[in-house]
């Protein structure tokens, strides 16, 4: 039976991690310290394989016995939490990669790290193939949450090259489904969240910037195909599908049933304008390409989000 330590695993993405690896007959670790993830999220977990363990991984991770393989999934990811919590992100970005990092060559685990499309900030091609090294403003507000993954990446070879550490790095694009927090400040919560209520929808700008979305179930199975992969290589996970935040704003009205209208706002310093991956490397490697349609699982988080609303 591997056995598997996924840190952040009980936020949006590890706590669908904890599920897939669980279901693919994993013993599982989850280690959380709850800042933006939530017990809720893996509350339904009933497995004797699984253990949940709050701690923060910036400090001492101890772990008993062997572990095959290591997630480093910890970190807040919204644009809201760049200003609430930035020197957390910075830490978890730096000390928690190191501190896992360490335990996975004590440990002789394979070491997959959670990186994202904002390493390649503001883009000035398009779409972004993983060759590309980013236009990022290091001093943005924005900037703690880049250099933070991007200094992951670069710690991560690091360790590879200096000690052999078998390692992975995912770039995920824009995810959405079950289990987002509502609040977290990304489009797709807010939409859905002001939709259900009726509010305005907050459109940015224009609404003319674009951002490819990909349903969470589509990017579990890429990350596990990554895992269980011999590429070592950063890798680009998302849709490449592409679509205005206008768009996005009218398909979640009409999904929703609301009556709401969309409302401009002054665009944020250093939104990226656009967002599309170059998958080549992905369906070359994992033989990866994302099924859900955005209208489908959208419909599902919409869902989703209604009954647990119904519920509080």
């Amino acid at each position: 039976m591997p056995r598997t330590l996924v840190t952040g695993g009980a936020g949006f993405l590890g706590s669908h991690l904890c599920d897939r690896l669980l279901a693919e007959g994993h013993e599982v670790i989850c280690i959380d310290n709850l800042i933006t993830g939530s017990i809720e999220n893996i509350d339904h977990i009933r497995d004797p394989r699984f253990l949940f363990i709050e701690q923060d991984v910036t400090n001492y991770i101890y772990v008993q016995g062997k572990l095959d393989y290591i997630l480093h999934f910890a970190s807040p990811a919204s644009p809201k939490d760049f200003e609430n919590f930035p020197i957390q992100i910075l830490k978890v970005g730096s000390l928690g990669t190191h501190k896992t990092l360490g335990l996975a060559r004590e440990k002789g685990a394979t070491y997959l790290l959670a990186s994202t499309s904002e390493v390649y900030g503001d883009p000035l091609i398009h779409p972004q193939p993983e060759s590309y090294w980013g236009n990022v403003n290091p001093i943005g507000v924005r900037g703690v949450y880049d250099e933070a993954k991007r200094f992951a990446e670069a710690m991560t070879m690091a360790y590879h090259r200096s000690h052999g550490i078998d390692i992975r790095i995912v770039r995920i694009f824009n995810t959405f489904g079950p289990r987002m927090r509502l609040d977290d400040g990304r489009a797709v919560p807010n939409f859905v969240r002001q939709a259900l209520a009726g509010e305005p929808l907050t459109v940015y700008g224009d609404g003319s910037q674009t951002r490819c979305l990909t349903y969470v179930d589509d990017l579990v199975e890429g990350i596990f195909r990554l895992l269980v992969s011999d590429c070592q290589e950063p890798v680009n996970l998302g849709s490449d599908h592409e679509m205005t935040m206008r768009d996005l704003a009218e398909l979640v009205v009409r999904l929703a049933g609301s009556a709401s209208v969309i409302r401009g706002e002054n665009l944020p310093p250093d939104d990226p304008k656009m967002r599309r991956p170059d998958l080549a490397r992905a369906r070359e490697r994992l033989g990866w390409a994302p099924q859900v349609p955005v209208e489908e699982g959208m419909a599902r988080t919409i869902q989703w989000f209604r009954e647990r609303s119904a519920r509080s």
